[in-house]
């Protein structure tokens, strides 16, 4: 992968705190031989949120993804961010950047991270490092 190819890989900033994240990002990661995405745990890595316009209590909120184009995106908007660098999810990526689709998988998105902030930060997980 050259130096500039690296520069423009999307940057994935996950909760590597939280189970189901972690499971579901593994997964992917596992699929990204050809390392097209940059990885972004937030809970080790929370020094570069704010140099990434992040603050930790946004980052612990929703899944953000810097798309190639160095465009912040969050919840439905950053899947479809990822899913377009992994070959096998191209097709689910085109079928959700539909607009009724893409709102339709915005709302569900939010519920499911409203629940799991709530979760993970009802013990104190969120307080700033």
């Amino acid at each position: 992968m050259t130096e500039k190819t690296a520069m423009n890989r999307p940057i994935v900033f996950y909760d590597g705190g939280c189970p189901l994240c972690r499971r579901e990002i593994v997964h992917y990661q596992r699929i990204d031989r050809e390392h097209r995405i940059q990885w972004m745990d937030i809970q080790q890595e929370a020094d570069t949120l704010e140099e990434n316009g992040l603050s930790w209590e946004q980052a612990m909120q929703r899944m953000h993804v810097r798309d190639s184009d160095g465009r912040m995106v969050s919840g439905a908007a950053a899947f479809v961010a990822l899913w377009r660098h992994i070959p096998r999810y191209r097709f689910l990526a085109r079928l959700v950047a539909l607009p009724g689709i893409n709102w339709t998988a915005e709302q569900v998105y939010s519920m499911f991270a409203r629940r799991r902030y709530r979760s993970r930060c009802s013990d104190q997980v969120c307080a700033e490092l």
